[in-house]
Parts: structure tokens; C-alpha cells; sequence
């Protein structure tokens, strides 16, 4: 079924007219007043916020899925979790599975076992039994999940959060420069079309710099 939808939502993507919207600054999008810092290095960072628990950041799981398999080399795609007080337990859940290396095999797990099990994971102790279901050892799982690492990236996401004045989620961030969300591109295939159009007014501007 999801490989269904993915396939759905590549064609609505492709369909004519839906990656050429013209879009508005101020109505699509916003331009931050200040560039914020990327971790993309020479690539142009695409940034989601995100909470695990959210229903719209997990209906857009499938179309973000389909367009990572068409990234341009010159893109690098980063996930930062939300900071709410109640996201929090998933936010260390998210840095946890970084700091194990275990991000893309539990990931799409850990959200289908929250939206669809109807499970939560807000202690050490069920975090670490789903880890240890996908065959993580648990000493290294409780290791990473009260490391001074975790903690710091934790600290980190709250400041970029706030730097980049996050009110909900998902929100969508690209190079530093620009923010949009489902709901103002107009819908997830809209969202789509729109970071890739933001994507090339970034790819234009480093461009220029180079020049000057």
C-alpha cells in the first residue's frame, strides 16, 4: 500500500503544471530576516522540523520519502525534531537514533508505531525495548540515550527552533534564507514543486556570490 502511494505521489508530482506553480513570496513562502546557520557545508541545506507524534508531519512521510529519490547532488536534506515540552521525549528519541547510526532503519517504525500501534515511547525503558526490537544492544542504546552528545544536539535543536521561529510543524526550511509549510505552498505536492523552485533561487544566489 505505501509503495502504492509513493507511486501516486511521483505521478501527481510530475503531472504538468504542479512543479511550475508560480510561487509568492509572503503568501508561499517567507524570507527570513537574517540567514541562519546551516550544517550543509558547499550543499544547499533543506531542513524539516518535525515531531514524531504530529499526524500531518506523518502524512507527509511518503511524498518527502519520493522526493529524497530524486535530491540533486548539490542538496543535502536534515531532519531537526521540534522542542515543544511535550515533543521532547521524541526529539531525544530522534538524537538518539542518530547518535546509534540507526536513523533510516527505525525511522518510518518509529512513526508507524506511534500513528498506527498506537504506542508510546516517553521513558528510557519503552524507548529502549522498541530499540532493542530492531536488534539494537541496549547497552549501547542506553549509552547513546543519556550521552553528553545527545544532550548538546538536543540544546542545539532548541536554539535553531528559536532561531528560526518555529510555531508548528512540519515546517520547511531551505538554505537559511526561506521557510514555508504544507498548508501555505497549498498542499504536499504544491510543498514539493516549492522547495525545488527554492532550492534553484538558492543554487541562482550562490551562483551570483561566486561571481562578485
Amino acid at each position: 500500500m505505501r509503495a502504492l502511494l509513493a507511486g501516486l505521489v511521483l505521478c501527481l508530482y510530475l503531472v504538468p503544471g504542479v512543479g511550475h506553480a508560480q510561487f509568492e513570496l509572503g503568501k508561499h513562502y517567507v524570507k527570513l530576516p537574517a540567514d541562519a546557520p546551516t550544517a550543509s557545508g558547499d550543499k544547499i541545506e533543506v531542513r524539516e522540523f518535525f515531531w514524531y507524534g504530529c499526524p500531518h508531519c506523518y502524512r507527509l512521510e511518503p511524498y518527502l520519502e519520493t522526493w529524497l529519490k530524486h535530491v540533486p547532488n548539490d542538496v543535502r536534506f536534515v531532519r531537526t525534531p521540534g522542542v515543544a515540552s511535550r515533543w521532547l521525549a521524541d526529539a531525544r528519541a530522534f538524537y538518539t537514533f542518530e547518535a546509534l547510526g540507526v536513523t533510516e532503519q527505525v525511522h518510518k517504525d518509529y512513526f508507524d508505531s506511534l500513528h498506527k500501534k498506537g504506542q508510546k515511547f516517553d521513558n528510557e525503558a519503552s524507548l529502549l525495548q522498541f530499540l532493542a526490537a530492531h536488534g539494537v544492544d541496549q547497552q549501547k542504546a542506553r549509552s547513546a540515550y543519556n550521552s553528553f552528545g545527545v544532550r548538546t544536539q538536543l540544546e542545539n535543536a532548541k536554539r535553531l527552533n528559536y532561531r528560526y521561529a518555529v510555531a508548528s510543524v512540519p515546517t520547511i526550511t531551505i538554505d537559511g534564507k526561506y521557510k514555508t509549510d504544507v498548508q501555505m505552498a497549498g498542499g504536499p505536492n504544491q510543498l514539493l514543486a516549492l522547495i525545488d523552485y527554492l532550492v534553484e533561487q538558492s543554487r541562482q544566489q550562490r551562483k551570483q556570490g561566486a561571481k562578485s
